[in-house]
Parts: structure tokens; C-alpha cells; sequence
């Protein structure tokens, strides 16, 4: 055999060698193909679209959360504002309520009877006293509540007695025995009374 010849032999199984590893690398691809879509039938879906479909969901999730953090803060918040309107609004609550004693003794003093003039300038100067209290609280929203001759109201009066009277009509209220008070519209004290049958 000649040296062209040899070489000829030699290229001719250098082709078929790559022939052959061509066509074992076209099968290993067609298997690897053939495993995705036995993968994609197995689980139903591609790989690649479960990790898509659980990043959206976790997504999601966290949406949600931050959704109901957000809410959770509007709450809050709004919470807050309605704390400190209140505490405004009521801020003379315990400052009144420690007063209404003082009120009470007042209204007691003012009701004796002066016999001398000197009675009369003192009594006279509690009743100026009192009347200034009174003006205050009313600046801060605090009031007497009505009671004779008014209807009987259980959220404003306290009930301590019951009568028979002709001259005023049923479930009224015929007489006051302790001074009940409003803060704007929370009852600081309920009136104590007595109430017509």
C-alpha cells in the first residue's frame, strides 16, 4: 500500500469515527429530551415553571403581608388620633371630678341663713367663690345637669327615692338632692333625686 492510499484509509476512518460520535451525542440529546418531556409529563409542569409559579407565589404572600402590616398601621395611627382627641376633649375630667366635692360643700354653706351682717359679707363671698368655680368649669365644657321638674333619666339621674305626688306627673324627678355634672357630653356624675311614682 502506498503512503496516499494509507492516508486516504486513515481520514476515511477519521469520518466515520466522527460520524459515529455524532450520532452518539444526537442520541444523548434525544434522551435528555425525551427525559424533560417525560419530566414535564411526570410532575405536569416544566422545572423552570414550578420555580416561576413558587416565586409568584411567595410574592404574593409577602403582598399580603405588607398589605395587612399597612392596615395594621392605619389602625394604629388612627387609634392614636382618636386617643388624643379624647384626652383633650376630657382633659378637665379629673380636676372636675376632684372639684365637684368642693362645689358640693359650697352649694351646703350658701343655703344657711345669715343672721348678722358679718354672715351675710362672708356668705356672700363664698357665693362669689362659688359662682367663679361654676364660670371656670363651664369654660372647660362642665355643667350642672338639669333635674326638677324633668323627665327621669337613668344615664343622668341616680334614683334614691320614690313619692306620691299630685303636682307633677309620672317618672319626674321632684327633687335634688346632690348636683349632677356633664363633661361635653359624658356624664361626670349622675344627679342623685327623688322621682314621682
Amino acid at each position: 500500500m502506498t503512503e496516499e492510499n494509507k492516508n486516504e484509509n486513515i481520514a476515511e476512518n477519521e469520518k466515520v469515527e466522527e460520524t459515529e460520535a455524532e450520532a452518539i451525542f444526537a442520541e444523548g440529546d434525544d434522551i435528555e429530551e425525551g427525559s424533560s418531556e417525560e419530566a414535564r409529563d411526570a410532575g405536569g409542569q416544566d422545572p423552570a415553571q414550578v420555580k416561576i409559579a413558587e416565586l409568584e407565589a411567595k410574592v404574593e404572600e409577602m403582598e399580603n403581608r405588607y398589605l395587612r402590616l399597612q392596615a395594621d398601621f392605619d389602625n394604629t395611627r388612627r387609634r392614636a388620633r382618636l386617643d388624643l382627641e379624647a384626652a383633650r376633649k376630657y382633659r378637665a375630667q379629673d380636676l372636675a371630678s376632684d372639684l365637684l366635692q368642693a362645689l358640693d360643700n359650697f352649694e351646703r354653706a350658701i343655703k344657711i341663713e345669715a343672721d348678722n351682717e358679718q354672715t351675710k359679707s362672708l356668705l356672700h363671698g363664698m357665693d362669689m367663690v362659688y359662682k367663679g368655680l361654676l364660670d371656670a368649669l363651664k369654660k372647660e365644657g362642665i355643667e350642672p345637669i338639669e333635674a326638677i321638674g324633668k323627665e327621669f333619666d337613668p344615664h343622668m339621674h341616680q334614683a334614691v327615692m320614690q313619692v306620691q305626688d299630685e303636682n307633677f306627673e309620672s317618672n319626674v324627678v321632684v327633687e335634688e338632692f346632690q348636683k349632677g355634672y356633664m363633661l361635653k357630653d359624658r356624664v361626670l356624675r349622675p344627679a342623685m333625686v327623688k322621682v314621682n311614682e
